[in-house]
């Protein structure tokens, strides 16, 4: 039987790859179990059955310990069934054991969050074609006052308030929404946009800038605030090289703001084929 899309087998071969790189966007619950194991027959189908919940945004890495001896030992497993949760490129938790249903609920609403609910009528466009965002934000605000059930709209209203250069107002709109929608990948999209945003209010144009770092190169908030220029601007490829090279030489400066900036790109920028490439040489730093 064909393995649904978020559920796939990870091996010594491929698990930087499609564990450690692709947690950078998705995290990615790894299961360590073994076909003996009676314990680990009962746990699998309910962690298949809570990924497959979270419709894509999270994903279920199956180990067989008994082919992969060293991945196993790698990862210290002494115990099966041992789950682990690897976020951000790091594991963050695990548990061992089977867990009932609502255990491995919980334990993946403290790191992930609650599954979104399936929306049942059509997505809402944010800015429809020839829309100002002022126009979108008043119809959107109609639409909410007339379906206070959906407050996934004030998702879309954050993201026209953002483009109609309100942050403050989107901001706000971010704070009014429900948990199982506060890491919605739309929301975590405008919240990165927000950030970057809110780190240009009084900061220098990217000429002085640029004076700055020839002046003393080691000036890591120059290169920081260059970075988020350029991402937001017209050369992203540019502000991940800054923030990349802040990554490879001030690792730990501003408690690895340079980490934290480049995984705020991934999901700001539109352009899959960029975010790949510098999603694979942020990892290559890394790990």
């Amino acid at each position: 039987m064909t393995e649904p899309s978020h559920v796939f087998e990870a091996t010594q071969e491929n698990f930087e790859t499609a564990v450690v790189q692709a947690s950078l966007t998705t995290p990615v619950l790894v299961d360590f179990w073994a076909a003996w194991c009676g314990p680990c027959k009962a746990l699998t189908p309910i962690l298949e059955k809570v990924v497959a919940s979270y419709a894509g945004t999270l994903k279920l890495a199956k180990v067989d310990t008994d082919a992969q001896m060293q991945l196993a030992a790698a990862f210290g497993i002494r115990s099966l069934p041992t789950v682990v949760l690897v976020k951000d490129g790091q594991m963050v938790d695990g548990f061992m054991g089977a867990l009932p249903e609502s255990g491995v609920r919980e334990f993946l609403q403290r790191h992930v969050g609650d599954p979104a609910p399936v929306a049942e009528e059509p997505a809402v466009v944010p800015l429809a074609d020839d829309e100002t965002p002022v126009q979108a934000i008043a119809r959107l605000e109609g639409e909410i006052a007339a379906n206070a059930d959906r407050p996934e709209l004030k998702l879309d209203l954050a993201l026209a308030h953002l483009r109609a250069g309100d942050a403050d107002a989107a901001q706000a709109q971010l704070d009014a929404l429900p948990p199982n929608l506060a890491e919605d990948t739309k929301a975590r999209r405008v919240r990165a946009q927000l950030d970057f945003a809110s780190a240009l209010k009084g900061a220098p144009d990217i000429a002085a800038l640029r004076a700055r770092l020839a002046q003393d190169p080691a000036d890591h908030e120059a290169r920081d605030l260059l970075g988020v220029h350029l991402v937001l601007g017209d050369d992203p490829a540019a502000g991940l090289d800054e923030f990349l090279n802040l990554l490879r030489n001030a690792r730990a400066w501003n408690e690895g703001q340079a980490k934290k900036r480049l995984i705020a790109a991934f999901s700001v920028l539109d352009d899959e084929d960029l975010v790949g490439s510098y999603r694979r040489k942020m990892a290559s730093l890394l790990f």
